[in-house]
């Protein structure tokens, strides 16, 4: 079984649970999750979990993200992309009088923290029940506001009534409920066009591959390369390795005192410091950090290959 990350390049069409059904299928497993819902006509990155490295969704799906958005002014619709039934229009002398300094300083005003309402077309639970499914059925509900961030938002081009954007936000941000809300800061209808994700965290829109890429990478027996093993998500914990003498204190997820370690540890460890583990022959088992009142490195996260499971 395949233990790792995969970057992966949705297509449009598909829904986020659509690719996980797919690569099962290529790939046969079952232990792959995605992390972070894009929407179906959305493209591009979708970091995708595989065996062990599902412990790790939740993690990646906590990063920051960077989109490039098209925003459409002069129209509203009810999904608030342009898959919707519209709303509402605006006339020529609505947007003939949206200027791009205009469009720029309205952008500007979203920079920062800011509460938003999610749309009705999301996967959002209310009271047991999505509330798309609330949505198809005619129904619409009262959505809390929720606090997101918004670290950049660049204007990289006006063309009337198409408004090219790219958004580096938090988790939980909606850019179809951004685009909207832009356009309300303008006094005119907006929807987002298009939407393509180009980075989740250290997963980049360059290394991510198609799901025929991944079928033709199979078929040649080279899908490993494509793997991003479980330990590279973890970029800033630095390495060390236990000793094989005290190698079962590691598989039974045991804190680890300084003389078990064959890898020297820095002399003050800061209080947020991670060690990647792994075992005297370079297995990776886990994620530890130094506690100075136990003067010892205590588990984090435990990702044991399935050999080092006992019965």
């Amino acid at each position: 079984m395949l233990n790792g990350m995969l970057n992966i390049y949705k297509e449009a069409g598909y829904t986020s649970s659509d690719v996980v059904a797919r690569l099962r299928g290529i790939l046969h497993m079952r232990k792959i999750g995605h992390t972070g819902t894009l929407d179906p006509m959305a493209e591009g990155v979708l970091p995708v979990c595989l065996g062990n490295g599902t412990k790790l969704a939740s993690l990646i799906e906590d990063r920051d993200k960077e989109y490039r958005a098209v925003m459409r002014l002069g129209v509203s619709t009810d999904t608030q992309d342009m898959t919707g039934a519209v709303l509402k229009e605006a006339g020529e002398e609505v947007l003939s009088a949206i200027t791009p300094e205009k469009i720029k300083e309205a952008c500007a005003g979203f920079v920062g923290g800011y509460d938003q309402i999610p749309p009705m077309y999301s996967a959002i639970k209310v009271n047991g029940k999505k509330l798309y499914e609330l949505a198809r059925a005619g129904k619409s509900v009262e959505r809390k506001p929720r606090r997101i961030h918004i670290y950049e938002l660049e204007l990289e081009r006006v063309d009337m009534p198409l408004v090219t954007m790219r958004v580096v936000c938090s988790k939980g941000t909606y850019i179809r409920t951004l685009c909207e809300d832009i356009g309300r800061q303008l006094g005119c209808p907006a929807a987002m066009d298009s939407l393509l994700r180009t980075r989740v965290g250290q997963f980049s829109l360059g290394e991510a591959k198609r799901l025929s890429q991944i079928e033709e990478a199979v078929k040649r027996e080279e899908i490993i390369s494509l793997v991003k093993p479980v330990e590279a998500f973890f970029e800033e914990a630095l390495p060390i390795r236990v000793k094989e003498a005290d190698l079962r204190y590691l598989q039974n997820g045991n804190r680890l005192t300084r003389d078990q370690l064959e890898d020297p540890l820095p002399e003050s460890p800061g209080p947020d410091q991670q060690f990647k583990v792994y075992d005297h022959a370079g297995v990776f088992y886990g994620i530890y950090r130094y506690d100075r009142e136990d003067q010892a490195c205590l588990p984090v996260r435990m990702f044991l290959p399935p050999a080092a499971r006992k019965d």
